[in-house]
């Protein structure tokens, strides 16, 4: 059987398997709508929870940017990993026994105000929206590829699947299916790396086999690749080219973004018990860790076969895959010497992205209407493709490349689904219920919430068809925003009983108006600005600056806390039960 046979079978497999757990599931309350409950077990909660933090930023992007930035990628392992710790220890168990639905609802009853639950709502759709375009762009080139549809589509028929499960099933639906999703996507991703260590270095192990010799040498797969680069004029695989400060921030900012992001947080009000939170984010980290460990090797080997595949080929004699992805603009050549060879080395083949014309080149290559720079370099290649074409690179057998590309959309699905959640509640339950229309019953509420899915969807679509850059770093870019917004009131809100709500509100309007507006300054094309590290404050890129911001959110709390009204001593009590095991003494200070 083919492979495009083979793809459509497990995807369309995935897809029945998705709709029919939503059907099954289908939430009828709001309590089952926002956090399925409040009955899901710690396991499914951590393989629910690993699956809704795990997006196509982990499963697609993620090693893509590990192959083709080596040691600077480390930021991304560290942030994300370290983050979750972070989150488990420092805050999941506290806003579980809050016990409350929403991330929105905890501002506003711990600051005591509708307005710091509104800006709280605001940050959240911002955050939400940046993360999920960067989904949305992950279907669609799972499905340009595989379904051989161009991006446009894939991304809309993402948006029918996740608007039909997320829509009728809530947390409810969302959770099971997540479960469901966890386990292809974690299978998906296992069996070719498993595949490809044993091809290149006999090890079966990945994490092993990055530090193995390469079958038939005395030679490490790392030092391989570390030579292979320089010798083409990159810098060393294991080397850095950040600067200190840079990694320091875009580490720092994933890391408590990662604490600050609602989508996850949301998933331990879903447990039974504060126990069950902190059992559940044990569960998830080992979850997590299978395929975090795994992501540095097989970005590796990527990058070594596709340098082994493309460089100094003649075009004629291209793999097929290379004439695929190239089919639909995820891969382009541009024969700037004219001796029909491909070459590859730094610097950027195009300015910008390629764009095809409908003329044919004397290679038989679909010319491009970008003019070549500078550089030797005549091959482009989308760092989102490299997992989904490593098997097709590797030569593995047709049912892996359909097994991967299940795994890349249950990925880009599960997390997609998480955050159109987290919006649609945050609208009905935070601005609605809570602020504009309190009167409203359950069954008007929950239809609000399906509504708001459905409009969040059309505006995730668009998104991910004009996404602001690659899948990891416009994911990046959502956890900073999480960082210098929602993640300092959290954080104080639970241990920092002196700041209140002109201190929570003002520090997060400073926070993420600044860290927004430097994204905005210098990944928009409206400002001319320069995206380098020439031009960037204190060298620190836009996927570190919500480490910065987050600074700027603290210190203007504080500081206005300092010069208004105190903390009522009802909210410092109910922080003090947040804190307080049941049954220990209760604190008699107020101070």
């Amino acid at each position: 059987m083919d492979t495009q046979t083979l793809t459509y079978i497990f995807v369309g497999l995935s897809f029945a398997l998705y709709i029919g757990i939503a059907v099954w599931s289908r939430a009828g309350s709001t309590s089952e709508f926002y956090v399925a409950g409040g009955h899901v077990h710690p396991i499914a909660n951590g393989m629910a929870t690993a699956a809704d933090w795990m997006s196509a930023a982990s499963f697609i992007s993620m090693a893509g940017i590990i192959a083709f930035s080596g040691y600077d990628a480390s930021v991304y392992l560290m942030g994300w990993t370290g983050g979750y710790v972070l989150l488990a220890l420092l805050l999941a168990p506290y806003l579980r026994k809050f016990g409350q639905f929403t991330v929105p609802d905890f501002i506003g009853e711990r600051y005591y105000s509708k307005t710091a639950r509104v800006v709280a709502v605001i940050c959240l759709i911002i955050i939400s929206f940046t993360y999920i375009a960067g989904q949305m762009r992950g279907v669609g080139v799972v499905f340009s590829r595989f379904l051989e549809l161009p991006i446009e589509w894939g991304v809309v028929i993402g948006m029918g699947i996740v608007f039909f499960y997320a829509v009728l099933g809530g947390m409810k639906g969302i959770t099971y299916t997540q479960v469901a999703q966890y386990c292809v996507l974690i299978f998906a991703y296992l069996v070719p790396a498993v595949f490809i260590s044993i091809l290149m270095t006999g090890n079966p192990v990945p994490q092993l086999g990055l530090g193995s010799d390469v079958v038939g040498s005395d030679i490490s797969v790392l030092a391989r690749l570390d030579g292979a680069l320089v010798d083409l004029g990159f810098t060393a695989f294991t080397e850095a080219s950040k600067s200190t400060a840079d990694i320091f921030a875009i580490t720092l900012a994933l890391m408590v973004g990662t604490a600050g992001l609602p989508h996850v947080i949301v998933r331990f009000f879903t447990v039974p018990k504060v126990s069950d939170a902190r059992r559940s984010a044990g569960y998830a980290l080992v979850f997590i860790a299978l395929l975090y460990t795994t992501a540095p090797a097989v970005g590796a080997f990527a990058r070594l076969n596709f340098i082994g595949s493309v460089h100094e080929k003649p075009y004629a004699e291209a793999p097929d895959w290379v004439k695929t992805w190239e089919g639909i603009g995820l891969i382009a050549w541009m024969d700037k010497n004219g001796d029909g060879v491909i070459q590859y080395g730094p610097g950027a083949p195009f300015d910008g992205r390629a764009s095809y014309t409908d003329d044919m080149g004397v290679n038989g290559e679909r010319l491009l209407a970008n003019t070549p720079t500078d550089n030797a370099n005549e091959i482009l290649v989308d760092r989102d493709i490299m997992v989904l074409a490593n098997p097709e690179i590797a030569g593995l057998p047709p049912w892996v490349i359909a097994l991967v590309a299940a795994g890349g959309v249950a990925a880009a699905l599960s997390t997609a689904a998480g955050l159109l959640l987290v919006i649609s509640s945050s609208i009905s339950h935070d601005l609605l219920k809570k602020t504009f229309r309190p009167q409203i019953t359950e069954k008007t509420e929950l239809l609000a919430a399906r509504g708001a899915a459905a409009a969040a969807i059309v505006v995730a679509g668009y998104l991910g068809i004009n996404p602001p850059g690659f899948v990891a770093q416009v994911v990046a870019l959502a956890f900073g925003l999480a960082a210098c917004s929602l993640f300092p009131a959290i954080l104080m809100g639970v241990f920092f009983k002196d700041i209140n709500r002109e201190g929570a509100i003002a520090g997060m309007v400073a926070g993420l108006v600044f860290t927004l507006g430097y994204i905005v300054y210098f990944k928009s094309p409206w400002f001319g600005a320069t995206n380098t590290a020439d031009h960037w404050l204190f060298g620190i890129s836009p996927e570190g600056i919500g480490a910065i911001g987050m600074a700027v959110n603290f210190v203007v709390a504080g500081l206005v806390a300092r010069f208004t009204a105190k903390t009522p001593l009802a909210v410092r009590q109910m922080v003090d039960a947040i804190r307080i095991p049941a049954g220990a003494a209760t604190p008699t200070s107020t101070h």
